[in-house]
C-alpha cells in the first residue's frame, strides 16, 4: 500500500512535454514545410563570435529586424581541440544556441560542414587532422572522410539527442555538408567528384529528417541543393529543375584584415540584391553577416585577418543595431513578406520595360505582386507599368506588394539613421583620468631560448609543423663567434642579415637586443627583409622570433600552407663581397613563451614586479581595474601599445595591433550605384586597421578585474583606456517621394490599411527605453544636403521645421511627423521636398 501511494505522489508531478514534428521538403520553387511553401530570410550568427549572454538579445533584434532563419556553421577545431577530447561549454555551447533560437520561434540552418572557411583559423579545421599518417585534406581520401564522417555524425548525434530537427519538433530545417568546394575542386582532380558525391552520401545517410544543401557546389548531388554564396545571386539557377534557388551567403560587408582599411556594404545596394533575388525567383536568402562579432582568442584565420569580425552586418560587433542598414532591410523584409501568397504561388513573369528596365510579375487568379528593376547604374528612369507611372532611382528596385502600388524602393530610406561613438569612460570616479590604471606591473619575458624543452635541429624548421600551432610564437636561436680580425667583416662589425620566410611577422634580436621587425600582409604573408646589425668580438647571439597571425583558412590545398622561416638566413654585405650562410648550421629551437608556460595570462604567479616600463620590447603587463559603469557596450582602446595579446580575467578578448596602419588611398566616395567587390567602399584609410577592441561585460566584475597583455614590439600600458558605445544622434531624411512607412501596409490588405491618403513621414526613436528624444540638433523642410552628422540646409526651407519637430519630438522617447507642405509649409512650389532632422536623446 505504502508503495501505491509514492508511485501515485510521483506520477502525478510529471510533466509531458508534447513535441510537434515538422516535415520539411523542398519543390523548384521553395522549402515546404508542413506542406506549404515558405519565403525565408536568414541571417548568419556564429555562436563563438559573441557570448552566451549576448545570444538571446542577438537572436531577438534578428526577428525584430524580420529574419526567419539563424544560420551557423558548426566550428570543428573549437570543439575538438584535441582528437577525442570535446568542449562544448560557455561560448561553444551549440546545444544551447540552437535552443535558445527555437525559443525566439525561428528556424536553424546547421551549417556543419565540417570545413567552414568563415575567416576563422585553419578553417575550422582541428590541426591534428595534419598530422594523421597518409591523411589528404577535402579529398577522396580514406583517413580523411574516416575523421569527417565521425565528427559530422557526432554534431547530428547531438542534434537528435536533444530533437532539436524540425523532423522531432525542433528548430533545425537545413543542414549543410562541406563548403564552397566548387571554388576550387578542379585542383583535387577527379577525386573531387567521388569525394562530394561520398559527402553528399554520408550527409544522407545520417537520417537528420530535413534537406541538406552544399554552397557553391553546380554538381551537388541529388537530393542535396546547390546553392549560391556571392554580393549578388539574383541570376542563379540550381542544378535541377526540382530545387528551390537558395542564397546561402549574401555578403554584408567584408572582412577585416590587419594593415587593411575598413570595408563596408551601402544597405542600399544590399537591398537592391535582396530584391532582385526575390524578384527573379528565390525564395532563400541569408545575410552573411547578421551580426559578425569577434574572433577572441586566436581563433581568426587569414592569415591577418583581424580581431573584430564587424562585418558591417546590420547588428555590429557589440550586437547593437546599425542604422540605417537594420531598418531598411526590416522594410524590405516586410515588403517581401507582404508578397509571399504571390511569391510561392507561381513563377515569375519577366518583361523589360526599356533598356535596364525590367518588370517581374507574380499573379494568380487571386493575388499579385511585382519587382520593377532599373539596373542602370547611373540615371533614374520614368516607367510605365500597368497603365501607371513609376519613378526608378538609378540600381534600384520598387516592390508593388497589390501590382499597383510601391510599398518599397530599395534606394529610398525610411528607417532613422544613428551615429554611435566610442567614448572614453573613467574606471574611477574620483578621477578624471581615462586610462584604464596608473598602477601596473610586469614580467620581462626572456629574449630566445628559456626552456628546457628546447631542441636543436641541423637548418631551419618550418613552424607549423613544429608548433602544432600550440602557440604564435617559435624561437630560432643561434650562436656564431666572431674574431676580432675577421677579414669579412666591415669596421664596427656592421654587417647586413638577410632573412627570408614565409610569414607571417618577424622580430630579430642580437645579443638580447631588438634591432628589427619584418611583417608580411593579408595578400602575401611571406617576405624577405634586410636588417643592418652589428656583431661583437666574441660570441654573438641571434635569436630570431617567429609569429603567425592566424592560419590559411580558404583555398585549394589551404591547409599545406607554411609559415616560419624557411631560409635563407645569412649575413650579407661583407668586406669581400661574400655572404654566410647561416641557414643549414644548428639551431635550437624552443615553441612559445615562457610567460605562456607560467600561465601569466591569468594574471597569477609571483613574477610580477610593480612598475610599468615604456617601449620595451617582450613584456607581459598587468593591472586591475573597475567595470566601467552603466550598461554600454565596452571595448579598450590599444592606442599608445604596438603589438600582442590581451586577457580579461583570463579570458583572451584577442591578438591587438593598432600599429598596423591602412594605406593612405583607397577611401573616396562611394556610391551605391554599381556593382560592389570588396575593395570599392572603404574607410580608414591612413589609420590603425582596429584600435577598439571588445570586452564582453559578462566576462567584467563590478570590482576586482585583471587585466594582463603581453607586448612584443613595445609600447606604453599607461595610454591604453576603456570606451564604451554611445549614440551621439539621431537622423532621418525622407522626401515626399518615398513610399509610405511599412506600418501603413498589411499582409492581409497590400492596398493599405488606411482608405485615407496618408503621406510619407519621419520616425526618430530613442534605443533605450529609459531615453527620451533632448534636443533637434537640425531639422530642414525642403532642398537639404548632407547626410547624418553633416546636414546642411538647400536652396529653400521652411522657417519652421525647427521648431515643429521641437514640440513634436523633444521630452518623447519615440516622435513622427508626416513629410508635407501640409505640416510644414511650401517653401518651394513645384519641388519634391524632404525633411532631414538630426537629434539627441539622453
Amino acid at each position: 500500500m505504502k508503495f501505491l501511494i509514492v508511485w501515485l505522489l510521483v506520477a502525478v508531478t510529471v510533466t509531458v512535454t508534447v513535441v510537434t514534428a515538422v516535415n520539411v521538403t523542398y519543390d523548384h520553387r521553395a522549402l515546404v514545410i508542413d506542406g506549404k511553401r515558405r519565403v525565408l530570410v536568414s541571417g548568419s550568427i556564429h555562436y563563438p563570435r559573441s557570448t552566451p549572454d549576448m545570444w538571446a538579445g542577438l537572436i531577438q533584434k534578428s526577428k525584430d529586424g524580420g529574419l526567419d532563419v539563424i544560420e551557423t556553421y558548426v566550428f570543428w577545431n573549437l570543439h575538438e581541440p584535441v582528437r577525442g577530447q570535446y568542449d562544448f561549454e560557455g561560448r561553444k555551447d551549440l546545444v544551447h544556441f540552437v535552443k535558445l533560437v527555437a525559443d525566439a520561434g525561428l528556424y536553424v540552418h546547421l551549417r556543419i560542414g565540417p570545413y567552414v572557411c568563415a575567416e576563422w583559423n585553419y578553417g575550422g579545421f582541428p590541426l591534428w587532422l595534419h598530422f594523421i599518417p597518409g591523411i589528404e585534406l577535402r579529398t577522396d581520401n580514406e583517413p580523411f572522410k574516416a575523421e569527417m564522417k565521425r565528427f559530422t555524425a557526432k554534431i547530428v548525434s547531438m542534434m537528435k539527442d536533444e530533437n532539436l530537427y524540425a523532423s522531432q519538433g525542433g528548430p533545425i530545417i537545413l543542414s549543410q555538408i562541406e563548403n564552397e568546394y566548387g571554388n576550387i575542386d578542379s585542383s583535387y582532380g577527379p577525386a573531387a567528384k567521388s569525394y562530394i558525391k561520398w559527402a553528399a552520401s554520408m550527409a544522407t545517410s545520417l537520417d537528420t529528417g530535413v534537406p541538406w544543401v552544399m554552397c557553391q557546389q553546380r554538381d551537388a548531388p541529388d537530393p542535396l541543393i546547390d546553392t549560391c554564396n556571392g554580393f549578388y545571386c539574383d541570376g542563379y539557377k540550381p542544378n535541377a529543375e526540382n530545387k528551390p534557388t537558395m542564397w546561402t551567403e549574401n555578403w554584408t560587408g567584408w572582412f577585416l584584415s590587419f594593415g587593411g582599411a575598413v570595408p563596408y556594404r551601402p544597405v542600399e545596394d544590399i537591398a537592391f540584391a535582396v530584391a532582385r533575388f526575390y524578384q527573379r525567383g528565390g525564395t532563400f536568402q541569408n545575410y552573411y553577416m547578421y551580426h559578425g562579432g569577434t574572433n577572441f582568442g586566436r581563433t581568426t584565420g587569414g592569415p591577418f585577418i583581424a580581431t573584430s569580425y564587424d562585418y558591417d552586418a546590420p547588428l555590429d560587433e557589440y550586437g547593437a543595431p546599425r542604422q540605417p542598414k537594420w531598418g531598411h532591410l526590416k522594410d524590405l523584409h516586410k515588403a517581401i513578406k507582404l508578397c509571399e501568397d504571390a511569391l510561392v504561388a507561381t513563377d515569375p513573369t519577366t518583361t523589360s520595360l526599356g533598356q535596364n528596365l525590367e518588370a517581374s510579375v507574380y499573379k494568380t487568379s487571386s493575388t499579385c505582386a511585382a519587382f520593377l528593376a532599373n539596373v542602370d547604374t547611373k540615371n533614374d528612369k520614368n516607367v510605365n507599368f500597368n497603365g501607371n507611372s513609376y519613378h526608378l532611382p538609378a540600381w534600384s528596385v520598387s516592390i508593388l506588394s497589390d501590382c499597383k502600388n510601391v510599398v518599397f524602393n530599395t534606394a529610398k530610406i525610411n528607417s532613422m539613421a544613428t551615429i554611435k561613438r566610442f567614448v572614453a569612460a573613467s574606471v574611477d570616479d574620483l578621477s578624471d583620468s581615462k586610462a584604464i590604471s596608473s598602477e601596473w606591473s610586469y614580467v620581462s619575458e626572456p629574449v630566445g631560448i628559456s626552456s628546457n624543452d628546447a631542441f636543436n635541429r641541423p637548418g631551419l624548421v618550418e613552424q607549423i609543423n613544429t608548433t602544432a600551432d600550440q602557440s604564435d610564437y617559435l624561437w630560432y636561436s643561434i650562436s656564431t663567434n666572431i674574431k676580432g680580425n675577421e677579414p669579412f667583416l666591415h669596421d664596427g662589425f656592421q654587417t647586413t642579415l638577410h632573412v627570408k620566410s614565409l610569414g607571417h611577422v618577424l622580430h630579430l634580436f642580437v645579443n638580447g637586443q631588438l634591432e628589427g621587425s619584418a611583417i608580411g600582409n593579408a595578400g602575401n604573408p611571406g617576405f624577405t627583409k634586410d636588417i643592418s646589425v652589428v656583431l661583437k668580438p666574441g660570441k654573438n647571439t641571434v635569436d630570431l622570433l617567429s609569429l603567425t597571425v592566424g592560419l590559411q583558412n580558404y583555398g585549394a590545398f589551404f591547409d599545406k600552407k607554411g609559415a616560419g622561416i624557411t631560409g635563407p638566413v645569412e649575413l650579407d654585405g661583407l668586406k669581400n663581397g661574400s655572404n654566410f650562410d647561416l641557414s643549414s648550421q644548428q639551431w635550437t629551437y624552443q615553441i612559445g613563451l615562457k610567460g605562456e608556460l607560467q600561465g601569466l595570462n591569468t594574471g597569477g604567479s609571483s613574477l610580477w614586479v610593480s612598475g610599468s616600463p615604456k617601449s620595451q620590447p617582450l613584456t607581459w603587463y598587468k593591472t586591475g581595474f573597475d567595470a566601467p559603469t552603466g550598461d554600454s557596450p565596452i571595448a579598450i582602446d590599444f592606442t599608445g601599445m604596438g603589438k600582442g595579446e590581451a586577457w580579461v580575467n583570463g579570458q583572451s578578448i584577442g591578438r591587438y595591433w593598432p600599429t598596423y596602419i591602412a594605406p593612405t588611398g583607397g577611401c573616396s566616395a562611394c556610391s551605391y550605384k554599381g556593382p560592389y567587390s570588396s575593395n570599392k567602399c572603404l574607410k580608414n584609410c591612413g589609420k590603425p586597421s582596429q584600435k577598439l577592441y571588445h570586452v564582453p561585460r559578462s566576462w567584467l566584475k563590478p570590482s576586482g578585474n585583471v587585466l594582463v597583455l603581453f607586448e612584443e614590439i613595445g609600447g606604453d600600458p599607461t595610454q591604453i583606456s576603456f570606451t564604451t558605445q554611445e549614440l551621439e544622434s539621431l537622423c532621418a531624411q525622407v522626401s515626399e517621394s518615398h513610399p509610405l512607412p511599412m506600418e501603413a501596409w498589411s499582409r492581409d490588405n497590400p492596398t493599405r490599411k488606411s482608405k485615407s491618403t496618408p503621406k510619407p513621414r519621419v520616425l526618430l526613436e530613442c534605443p533605450h527605453p529609459n531615453q527620451v528624444i533632448s534636443s533637434i540638433k537640425f531639422a530642414s523642410f525642403g532642398t537639404p544636403q548632407g547626410k547624418c552628422g553633416s546636414f546642411s540646409h538647400g536652396y529653400c526651407r521652411s522657417p519652421n521645421a525647427l521648431s515643429i519637430l521641437q514640440k513634436v519630438c523633444i521630452g518623447s522617447r519615440r516622435c513622427n511627423i508626416e513629410v508635407s507642405s501640409a505640416a510644414f509649409g511650401d517653401p518651394c512650389i513645384g519641388v519634391v521636398k524632404s525633411l532631414a532632422v538630426e537629434a539627441s536623446c539622453a
